[in-house]
C-alpha cells in the first residue's frame, strides 16, 4: 500500500541497533524548519521501530524541538532507557550535522486489564463536520506545511479578535493513511494555529517549546477517512509565553490529549 503523505515524511530507515535515518522533505516547513508535528512524529516512528514487542503502544510522548529542523537527511538516536516485563521506556535524539535539534521522550506499554473506562474531559458538541467551512490555510497567510491537512471550523475565525482563546473543529489528512497510528495522531494535534490567534488581530510569529501527549484511544481502531472532532484552549499566558491544552475526540471518546508551551517570538 502506498504511504500517505504524511507517513512518507516521517519515515525512518533503521541503520543499526538504536541508529535511524529519516530525510524531511521539502513542503513540511512552519518558518525556516519542518512542523513540530513532523519532527515528533518522526522520533516516535523510530521509537517505535525499535520496540521489539508489538503489543506495546504509544501511551506518553514528551519532546522538545531545539532548533529548526531543515529539509534532508536526519539523524535519529534512540536509547532505552529501561525495559520492564509490561512497560519500555525511550529517549530519541534527532540531529543534522551534528547538532542535536529535537528530543523526546516516551512510554510504551501493553494494555492492562481494568474493568472501568473513565475521563474527566466532558465531550464537544457533536456538531456536522461536513457542513463546517474548510479553512483556506496556505502560504503566504499560513504555513507552507498546513495545505497537508483539512481544518473544518467551528466558531469565529482566526484573527477576528475574539475574547476567548479557544478553537473547535475538525481535521484530517488530505492524502489519507491506511490506517491512523500514533505518529498520525502526534501530527493531528499539533497541526492547528494556536489559541492566541483566536484573540489577536493578525498573525504573529510563535514557536513551541515544550509538547506532552497522553494516547488514549488505539488509534488503530479508528476510521482514518473521518476527521477527528479538535479543541484547544489556552490556560494561561504569562511573560511572553502561553500554555495551552489541546484534545482530539472519536464521538464521545478521547482520543489525545495535548499540553503545548509556546513562546511569542515578537
Amino acid at each position: 500500500m502506498a504511504l500517505s503523505d504524511f507517513e512518507a515524511a516521517t519515515a525512518v530507515e533503521q541503520l543499526g541497533e538504536g541508529t535511524f535515518r529519516a530525510v524531511i522533505p521539502d513542503g513540511w516547513q512552519q518558518g525556516r524548519g519542518a512542523f513540530g508535528g513532523v519532527v515528533l512524529a518522526t522520533l516516535l516512528r523510530a521509537i517505535l521501530r525499535a520496540e521489539p514487542d508489538r503489543h506495546r503502544a504509544a501511551r506518553t510522548l514528551a519532546g522538545d524541538i531545539c532548533g529548526p529542523v531543515m529539509p534532508g537527511p536526519a539523524d535519529v538516536q534512540i536509547r532505552g532507557l529501561r525495559r520492564g516485563s509490561n512497560q519500555s521506556n525511550f529517549v530519541a535524539e534527532l540531529s543534522q550535522g551534528g547538532a542535536v535539534l529535537a528530543i523526546a521522550t516516551a512510554v510504551l506499554s501493553k494494555a492492562r486489564p481494568s474493568s472501568r473506562q473513565f475521563t474527566r474531559a466532558t465531550p464537544p458538541s457533536p456538531g456536522d463536520w461536513q457542513t463546517a467551512p474548510v479553512l483556506p490555510i496556505a502560504p503566504p497567510m499560513g504555513p507552507t506545511f498546513a495545505p497537508h491537512y483539512e481544518y473544518r471550523l467551528e466558531g469565529p475565525w482566526p484573527f477576528s479578535g475574539h475574547p476567548v482563546p479557544e478553537i473547535g473543529g475538525w481535521i484530517r489528512e488530505r492524502t489519507l493513511p491506511g490506517q491512523l497510528d500514533a505518529p498520525a495522531i502526534i501530527g493531528r494535534l499539533d497541526a492547528w494555529f494556536p489559541t492566541l490567534y483566536m484573540i489577536e488581530p493578525q498573525p504573529r510569529p510563535v514557536s513551541t517549546v515544550q509538547f506532552t501527549a497522553e494516547l488514549i484511544a488505539d488509534p488503530a481502531a479508528l476510521d482514518p477517512a473521518l476527521p477527528l472532532r479538535y479543541r484547544a484552549e489556552m490556560i494561561s499566558q504569562r511573560d511572553g509565553f502561553f500554555l495551552e491544552g489541546r484534545e482530539l475526540w472519536h464521538g464521545n471518546e478521547v482520543v489525545a490529549l495535548n499540553q503545548q508551551t509556546f513562546v511569542i517570538i515578537k
